[in-house]
């Protein structure tokens, strides 16, 4: 991703990318699953917890992914390819249906006593910020050039974190909306799109490695 010129067309791109990376769509089915016998304060306090959770962290990850790939010695490539590959598990287990796959990664012990720390784990991190966003945070991190491409990563991850907050509160509200078909269906279809992106990552990371030539060069 180039920051050297800071324009629409960057803010759409980056904006349609955390969207997937940070954006509702991943966490929803499993925020309903784990939190659907809460009350609806409690509910409401889970998901604006994660959403607070996922946004810092997203941050945090902005102002320090150049030092953490300087540290272990990684290049931008080997993260797309490794964000490409978890993202990949994941979205093969939605496009396969039925919708208790998506948790499945997560169940298999007691549920905490504490409904706070499901806000933590799994639903902040990996659902709301998942692979593809902690992918594009830390490449954007490395490939940063000036303040302005910084301002607008950071304005981006606010509004997608805005975006969620409204729609983790009111949760109560949504799932009553929501059809088991409905979300079958969306997750099955959602799946897919998302199988279609984890592969670009990995295709990414191949051609940034210089393994592989992708036509145009991305």
């Amino acid at each position: 991703m180039d920051f050297s010129s800071v324009d629409l067309a960057l803010f759409a791109k980056l904006l349609l990318l955390m969207l997937v990376g940070l954006g509702p769509k991943i966490a929803l089915v499993p925020f309903i699953e784990k939190t659907k016998d809460l009350e609806p304060a409690v509910q409401r306090e889970v998901g604006t917890r994660m959403v607070i959770v996922a946004v810092v962290t997203a941050l945090i990850l902005f102002a320090t992914g150049w030092l953490l790939l300087r540290m272990f010695h990684i290049s931008t490539g080997a993260v797309e390819i490794a964000g490409g590959l978890v993202l990949l598990r994941l979205a093969l287990g939605m496009a396969a249906g039925p919708t208790d796959e998506v948790v499945r990664e997560v169940e298999g012990r007691v549920p905490p006593a504490d409904p706070m720390k499901l806000a933590l784990y799994p639903l902040a991190v990996p659902y709301l910020l998942n692979p593809v966003g902690i992918s594009v945070l830390i490449v954007a991190s490395s490939n940063m050039e000036n303040i302005g491409g910084a301002l607008l990563v950071v304005l981006v991850v606010l509004l997608v974190g805005g975006f969620d907050l409204l729609v983790f509160r009111n949760m109560d509200t949504i799932s009553k909306r929501l059809r088991p078909t409905v979300q079958i269906v969306s997750e099955a279809v959602f799946g897919i799109l998302l199988t279609a992106v984890a592969i670009q990552l990995v295709a990414t990371g191949l051609n940034a490695l210089g393994i592989i030539q992708l036509s145009g060069g991305h």
